[in-house]
């Protein structure tokens, strides 16, 4: 049961759980008008101290598609965190108004910190470079209705690896499931943070390689995950302007690629895919943004009991 569950790293969910989740993606996938008011009079709670476009905007897009209804903010400025009240007084409060909340915080353990200050379920929905697990949800997701299964594959990421909290997130679920390889393709810079690469890959005999060339690899690849390099995440704009551009996925990289590769994209793209990949049919990260409302769909009705 996850009703009243939080979801803060993406391990809190067992293969059973997910697979759950998924399934419950699919029927609303296939019958979206029979869950339209499954989640009347309840409330979202989106409370976001950092700017986001996707994440946001698809958790409200799927309580309101759900019956349900929205509040919350948008920065840290327009809340009372300006003001220096904490995260959980913050949380306490929200749960006076909301039955869920999705919160995205440029600090990592943020979340974690407001689902020990309430009972109201409390969804991360991304702290700082650490982790994002409805992305990770989205991407399992998407690769299990197209590849049509979760195993047997290799999956390359590519871009900023040590920033992207996507990337972590997918990596050490990806890690539970059977035969799966990783090719980590990143500048030296970028590379995977050391406790995946020893407390998840190398203490999990996962097979993996790190390599720099995108050219190298990419005819390998079931699944490639590009990202993009976060500049944000950088003290030192020089370094950032050196290493924005690193990879740059375009029509003449993909010729000897698999006629069946996924290419994903957590999104916002900035120029690490060239537009005249979009409309190649292995493009599949717009398709990946639809499914990441539907997951929060189900993972809405699952954390509410109210399916």
């Amino acid at each position: 049961m996850l009703k009243g569950r939080h979801l803060i790293d993406p391990m809190d969910l067992s293969l059973q759980e997910l697979d759950s989740i998924f399934d419950l993606a699919d029927k609303i996938i296939a019958n979206p008008e029979k869950y339209s008011e499954v989640c009347k009079g309840k409330i979202l709670a989106t409370l976001f101290y950092e700017p986001s476009t996707r994440t946001r905007l698809s958790f409200e897009a799927a309580m309101l598609r759900l019956g349900g209804s929205i509040m919350g903010f948008s920065s840290a400025n327009s809340s009372s965190a300006a003001k220096g009240e904490s995260v959980a007084d913050t949380i306490r409060t929200i749960a006076c108004y909301a039955d869920i909340a999705a919160m995205r915080h440029p600090k990592e353990g943020a979340p974690k910190v407001a689902s020990l200050s309430t009972n109201m379920p409390v969804i991360n929905a991304g702290d700082g470079g650490h982790q994002h697990p409805t992305q990770t949800l989205t991407d399992l997701l998407t690769i299990r209705s197209l590849k049509k299964r979760l195993n047997n594959f290799t999956i390359g990421f590519c871009g900023d690896l040590k920033f992207g909290r996507t990337v972590h997130s997918l990596i050490k679920a990806l890690s539970r499931y059977e035969n799966i390889k990783f090719v980590l393709i990143s500048p030296q810079e970028l590379r995977i943070p050391d406790y995946i690469r020893q407390e998840v890959l190398i203490k999990n005999n996962i097979e993996f390689i790190e390599v720099e060339k995108l050219e190298d690899s990419i005819n390998d690849l079931d699944v490639m995950y590009m990202t993009r390099v976060q500049k944000e995440r950088f003290f030192n704009e020089a370094d950032y302007i050196r290493l924005k551009d690193s990879y740059i996925l375009d029509l003449k990289k993909l010729e000897n690629a698999k006629k069946d590769l996924n290419i994903l994209h957590p999104l916002p793209r900035v120029n690490e895919i060239s537009v005249e990949v979009d409309n190649d049919e292995r493009a599949c990260y717009f398709k990946q943004a639809k499914y990441g409302m539907f997951v929060r769909m189900a993972l809405i009705i699952k954390l509410l009991g109210v399916e």
